[in-house]
């Protein structure tokens, strides 16, 4: 069974930036791996997908500010999050869409 851990997150002020990394456990092929969030009273939603082959997806709401990339030879996937909004706090979270696999989440807190 995979595991994930995010890491970077933290709090930062508004206008600024921040790099979440997540880092599977095992060598396995990965095919799509996304970076979802869930702020308190709301849905988890998701931000960003990443394709094997480096197709990407964005939500709009964190298009053209935040770019999710990933290392194939350390099985770890990143999230560059630039011009940061208070809404934008929230757990960020981890997630393998073909093992239905979740990280324990890190958290983002955008000050105004």
């Amino acid at each position: 069974q995979v595991q994930l851990v995010e890491s970077g997150g933290g709090l930062v002020q508004a206008g600024g930036s921040l790099r979440l990394s997540c880092a599977a456990s095992t060598s396995i092929f990965i095919n799509v791996m996304g970076w979802y969030r869930q702020a308190p009273g709301k849905q988890r939603e998701l931000v960003a997908q990443l394709t094997n082959f480096r197709a990407t997806y964005y939500a709009d709401f964190v298009k053209d500010r935040f770019t999710i990339s990933r290392d194939n030879a350390k099985n770890t996937v990143y999230l560059q999050m630039n011009s940061l909004k208070p809404e934008d706090t929230a757990m960020y979270y981890c997630y393998i869409p073909s093992s239905r696999t979740w990280g324990q989440g890190t958290q983002v807190t955008v000050s105004s």
